[in-house]
């Protein structure tokens, strides 16, 4: 293709709206224009790269027996409500009704109208196991879109879904998948980790997230040696209490601190760390009130805490309903004397004595109390791991870090088989349930992952893999015949090698061309200028920066080396 004739409108300004490196570029490079919050169009080359991506993702799909179908986007609410994801998913699904009435939805997912599929059309175990896929637009009605195409409305992903007789056959499909994204990430060039996840509203019993690191995620992982787990699910060995419990028998003691409120407070006003509080929060597990208690230091996983009490939805309480429950406001809060509301208490509160809580008295606290003693109490894994803690397996520091997710698979189990009636005729004539998993992909955000992964001060660095073009010929001087026959014929050379190549022809100093290259990342640059005399072009590796005199003759089959 020549530059001349193509629709790349770069920006030499970052725009104003653009926070993450990702979004700049894409947007100085031409990759992308806002029609609205969360809502892109594609330019030319954002559309080549997503389609070099989605090339890969299927050649690996396909290599794994996987099916590629194409469902539709608009659902009738009656199949979410099936499922019962229709109340769970809340505001962010698209939700509309159709000139007669009827609810429908834009689909953000598609477990739904897979088992409504497969429970139509698979009547005996013999048709087992089966995995279907497509690449489709899903839909989110994010409430704050922000960071480009990390955090959209509207947006290509690849899902897949596993039908199988029985759990080793689950464990089979969900192993191929785990695999093939290893591939398929690996070819795109991107570093990543695999992590332990929460499945959230999927539902199912395990699932695992692949992540690359970048100060542009939403997710944070915690990482130890051979140990990986989102910030949701991670366990670890908490830093030990900045002080030992008194010791004694002693009973809960009031003591009138005037105006404290915080966990910081408190630790000012009696002269105690935070670590010798015991934090009380109000949450509501579907509506339910449920007191949840952790270290004055640490904070409460939600997720951890919706998993223990297996709710749909939870929230903080508000203020006037604990006003209701407890008789006090926040900040004076504590489990002595709580009577016909469910006490959890986080495992680092186990076995503590004599620490400090709210007296369920507006500016009192209580010392002295112990768990298990002074209140009724069970225990569960419920805070967040923290900067400090140990890990469970080696007992060295655990990392945080901060990442984007680019896949995730989950094994949904009977989740959706149990709702939906999916059942085949086993071997021995009985109705035995398919057990299912579901396996996404976010095909933008492999290009917006890339980009964060690999950038300078001048633009995009992309792997040739996914570059829009892998190689760029570019002229010095437009003027001069034999440099624009010398770039033809290596144009062309590339053209017959199956490059994807792309001809600077435009009538631009030498300088633009090379900025306009870099700023679109192009991963190969094969200049023609004064060194033509001799018959030498010079190459370009955009990565490192290098450079290097090469034979006319062998521009292009050096070039198809390096992409191979």
């Amino acid at each position: 293709m020549q530059w001349s004739k193509l629709f790349i409108p770069t920006l030499r300004e970052v725009p104003a709206e653009a926070e993450v490196v990702s979004h700049q570029l894409l947007l100085r490079a031409g990759y992308v224009r806002q029609l609205a919050a969360g809502i892109y169009s594609y330019l030319f080359l954002a559309q080549r790269s997503l389609l070099k991506i989605e090339k890969i993702v299927r050649e690996e799909m396909d290599a794994m027996g996987a099916q590629e179908m194409l469902l539709p986007a608009l659902n009738p609410a009656e199949v979410w409500q099936e499922s019962g994801r229709w109340d769970v998913m809340g505001q962010n699904l698209f939700r509309l009704k159709d000139r007669f009435d009827r609810d429908l939805c834009l689909a953000m997912t598609h477990e739904e109208v897979m088992t409504t599929i497969a429970r139509g059309e698979l009547r005996s175990y013999k048709q087992l196991p089966q995995i279907w896929y497509q690449i489709q637009t899903k839909f989110r009605d994010e409430p704050r879109p922000k960071s480009g195409l990390l955090r959209v409305r509207q947006f290509l992903m690849k899902d897949s879904y596993s039908f199988d007789l029985e759990p080793a056959g689950l464990d089979a499909s969900f192993d191929k998948h785990y695999e093939a994204y290893k591939r398929i990430f690996t070819r795109c060039g991107l570093e990543f980790v695999a992590v332990e996840a929460d499945s959230g509203a999927m539902g199912g019993s395990q699932s695992t997230e692949f992540m690359v690191a970048s100060d542009a995620g939403e997710d944070f992982v915690v990482v130890c040696g051979s140990y990986a787990a989102n910030l949701e699910k991670a366990v670890a060995h908490p830093v030990p209490p900045a002080a030992p419990d008194p010791d004694g028998e002693f009973e809960p003691e009031p003591v009138h601190t005037p105006g404290v409120k915080t966990i910081a407070e408190v630790a000012d006003f009696l002269k105690l760390p935070a670590s010798s509080q015991m934090k009380s929060l109000v949450m509501m597990a579907d509506d339910k009130p449920v007191l949840a208690l952790v270290r004055g230091d640490h904070q409460l996983s939600e997720t951890k805490f919706a998993s223990v009490m297996k709710a749909r939805e939870i929230r903080p309480a508000l203020p006037h309903e604990i006003r209701e429950l407890f008789g006090a406001d926040p900040g004076s809060l504590g489990p002595v004397g709580v009577k016909n509301i469910r006490v959890i208490a986080d495992k680092a509160l186990e076995g503590r004595r004599n620490m400090v809580a709210g007296a369920n008295r507006d500016d009192y606290h209580l010392l002295h109390v112990t768990p298990g003693k002074d209140f009724p109490v069970e225990f569960a894994d419920l805070r967040q791991v923290a900067i400090g803690d140990t890990c469970m397996e080696c007992g060295l520091p655990v990392a945080i870090r901060k990442t984007i997710e680019i896949g995730h698979i989950f094994k949904l189990g009977y989740k959706y088989s149990d709702a939906m009636g999916l059942r085949v005729q086993g071997p021995d004539g009985s109705d035995v349930r398919v057990i299912m998993g579901s396996y996404g992909i976010g095909i933008e955000r492999i290009l917006c992952a890339a980009i964060e992964q690999s950038h300078d001060s001048n633009g995009i660095i992309l792997p040739p893999a996914i570059a829009p073009f892998q190689v760029v010929i570019t002229p010095v001087n437009n003027g001069d015949e034999a440099q624009k026959q010398a770039a033809l014929q290596i144009y062309q050379a590339c053209q017959s090698l199956g490059l994807d190549a792309l001809l600077d022809d435009r009538d631009e100093r030498p300088g633009v061309k090379f900025k306009d290259a870099e700023l679109i990342g192009i991963p190969f640059r094969i200049t023609v200028g004064k060194k033509l005399a001799q018959g030498m072009v010079e190459l370009v590796t955009r990565k490192s920066k290098t450079s290097e005199d090469v034979l006319v003759a062998e521009a292009a089959e050096l070039v198809g080396k390096l992409c191979r």
